[in-house]
């Protein structure tokens, strides 16, 4: 009796080891999975937390600015004989250098050059 209890074991035997191989096979991990250790979930968990600290960070600092008030102006009318130099001679302030003001006229004024015409309308800052 005993030689056929060993003839049935033996190919369950078989069965019951290539049974655990699939099994294995399906448990294993495939070449596309990710496993990380405890140290790599640790060092996941802090990355994230500074990522989300340094946005939490930049918003918080983050502030808009207030109202800024318009720049008051007033328009001058170029006559025979003004010179952009004599409009800003006239605007600047006691010791302002004349210069500087003529570059903010041709920047207010959007002006390519220093040149202006009779009849053509300046804005100056009022100061």
């Amino acid at each position: 009796m005993s030689a056929t209890t060993t003839a049935r074991t033996a190919p369950d035997a078989r069965h019951d080891l290539a049974a655990r191989r699939r099994q294995q096979a399906v448990l294993a991990p495939s070449a596309g999975t990710l496993r990380l250790t405890r140290r790599g979930r640790v060092v996941a968990w802090l990355l994230g937390a500074a990522l989300a600290a340094g946005v939490g960070g930049a918003a918080l600092s983050a502030q808009a600015d207030g109202p800024v008030s318009a720049l008051e102006v007033q328009r001058v009318v170029v006559g025979p004989g003004d010179t952009l130099w004599a409009i800003a001679a006239e605007a600047a302030e006691p010791g302002e250098d004349v210069r500087d003001v003529v570059l903010d006229l041709m920047a207010l004024n959007q002006l390519p050059s220093g040149g202006v015409h009779v009849g053509q309308t300046v804005v100056v800052p009022v100061r």
